[in-house]
């Protein structure tokens, strides 16, 4: 059987964001999302999540932009001078290796924010990582306590596999030197956290078989996602994507995905699309399903 987790990042972040992501789960191939729980958007983004039964939701770890839930005071190896996250995982990478950054407190401000979500009233269906933070050594572990400690059962392994990073690729591409840069974190993932589904499967938590998006991010095709459709291996499939409407708060925001988040609405809110799945035989789950069959 052919599965298709199409979870859509950074619910929370902008009300715009939140509106993208709800209508391609309404009107298109979404099956999941994952929320900021620091979002400045992040009540929106409970209320989307409310207005949409059957839409899986877990909660999308951050360590890189906006504040701590956690208490300033509790967390401050992982702060700027002005009291927020800063730095993508590159810098982190380099913090943890020069010793600057404290692995309590990441488990202190993860276990914040996922507890935010659940105090929400939702029940996290997975767990991931904004920017893949999540992956890097010593923090696919805390994830890993942090999923059993809270019961979530299942995680994002953010290791792209290559066949289907080529099927993806499929089409024109606006910024090439992009894809190639993101295309090369993709690979350094996989050096850094090559045992990371072993571990989670000794923790008993689950994962996909097979993961996608992190080469195209914000530069998604139609026919990249058509052909990924075709080119799907047997067993369960994650797609990672960033659907949206540019609103003026995203517009203020650092983030480089903006344009690229309605253009991914379209492709994912597609007729045509919608229709190759279904007569291709794939079946639209989220991480829900995948937890409950382990």
């Amino acid at each position: 059987m052919k599965n298709l987790i199409v979870n859509a990042d950074d619910l929370g972040w902008t009300e715009g964001v939140n509106r993208g992501i709800l209508e391609a789960f309404h009107h298109g191939i979404v099956t999941s999302t994952s929320l900021l729980a620091n979002g400045a958007a992040f009540a929106g983004g409970v209320e989307a999540a409310r207005a949409a039964p059957g839409l899986g939701v877990g909660v999308h770890l951050n360590l890189s932009d906006g504040p701590p839930i956690a208490d300033r005071e509790t967390v401050t190896s992982l702060l700027n001078d002005g009291g927020e996250f800063a730095g993508g995982p590159e810098s982190l990478l380099l913090r943890r290796a020069r010793g600057g950054l404290s692995l309590a407190e990441v488990e202190t401000e993860w276990d914040a924010q996922i507890q935010r979500v659940r105090d929400a009233g939702i029940t996290p269906t997975h767990l991931d990582g904004h920017k893949h933070v999540h992956m890097l050594p010593g923090l696919f572990e805390i994830a890993l306590r942090l999923a059993k400690r809270h019961e979530i059962g299942a995680i994002r392994v953010a290791l792209e596999a290559s066949s289907l990073r080529a099927a993806l690729s499929t089409g024109a591409k606006e910024h090439p030197g992009v894809v190639m840069k993101q295309g090369v974190q993709a690979r350094g993932l996989k050096l850094l956290a090559r045992d990371a589904r072993e571990l989670a499967e000794r923790a008993g938590i689950s994962t996909a078989d097979y993961f996608c998006g992190i080469a195209q991010t914000g530069e998604l095709t139609r026919e990249g996602v058509e052909q990924l459709a075709k080119s799907l291996p047997e067993g369960t499939t994650e797609l990672m994507c960033h659907p949206g409407y540019m609103d003026s708060a995203l517009q203020k925001t650092a983030t480089r995905l903006q344009d690229s988040r309605q253009t991914e609405l379209q492709i994912l809110t597609d007729t045509g699309i919608r229709n190759l799945v279904a007569s291709l035989g794939i079946r639209l789950i989220d991480y829900g399903f995948v937890a409950q069959e382990a």
